[in-house]
């Protein structure tokens, strides 16, 4: 089975192909991004993570004090459902979430989309791991990963995708969490993680893996 950066990779090639100004256009803009140092801010390694109550795609509101109770807690930002790489990478999640669980973990991945009927009927709410919605953003800017997006994408997400961001978002049209993993101990402190403002690059799954194996 094809590793998650071979898959973002071979998408990232053929878009490169069919798209190159475009795909130029998004390597000025990540770029740009990281000359200013975008996720600096995101919570580090010993940090204590923050607390967090946010309703799942039925409207039930799950904590994150009550998931560590059970055990270390996966959190996983996305940008959304209609993402191809946020796609990928929780299909790929989603392979490995057994092994995941069998180390006491829970997987928990966080977007901006609202939880009404169109997420409970799509892809991700149908995989096995707990889908939250962080509609104003205010749980990415909390842990610093929040990223005001660029119109020249934001244009394209519009124009040439169709998507209504604020629709989907309920009114938080142009703020999307950088996507970003951390793994938190029971007393939740990260222990590790992996934010990146290059929406197109993702935490590997076996990293995830491997670190909760070190702390078990």
């Amino acid at each position: 089975m094809k590793t998650l950066k071979e898959q973002t990779d071979a998408k990232i090639a053929a878009g490169r192909k069919a798209k190159p100004e475009f795909m130029q256009g998004v390597d000025d803009i990540i770029n740009k991004a990281k000359a200013f140092k975008q996720g600096k801010d995101a919570l580090k390694i010993g940090d204590k993570a923050i607390g967090f109550e946010l309703p799942n795609p039925k409207g039930e509101v799950i904590s994150l004090a009550n998931l560590l109770e059970k055990g270390p807690v996966v959190v996983t930002f996305y940008r959304g459902s209609w993402c191809p790489y946020c796609n990928l990478q929780l299909r790929a999640l989603q392979a490995k979430l057994s092994e995941i669980n069998a180390l006491g973990a829970t997987l928990v991945t966080i977007s901006p989309e609202v939880p009404d009927d169109s997420l409970t009927e799509n892809e991700i709410s149908k995989m096995e791991f707990t889908v939250l919605s962080d509609q104003d953003a205010k749980v990415a800017r909390q842990y610093g990963v929040a990223w005001e997006v660029p119109e020249f994408l934001m244009e394209h997400m519009r124009v040439d995708r169709g998507l209504d961001l604020k629709a989907i978002n309920n009114g938080n049209a142009n703020v999307l969490p950088i996507p970003a993993t951390f793994i938190l101990d029971t007393d939740g402190i990260i222990k590790w993680n992996y934010v990146n403002v290059d929406y197109r690059t993702r935490s590997e799954p076996d990293e995830i893996v491997d670190v909760l194996k070190s702390m078990s």
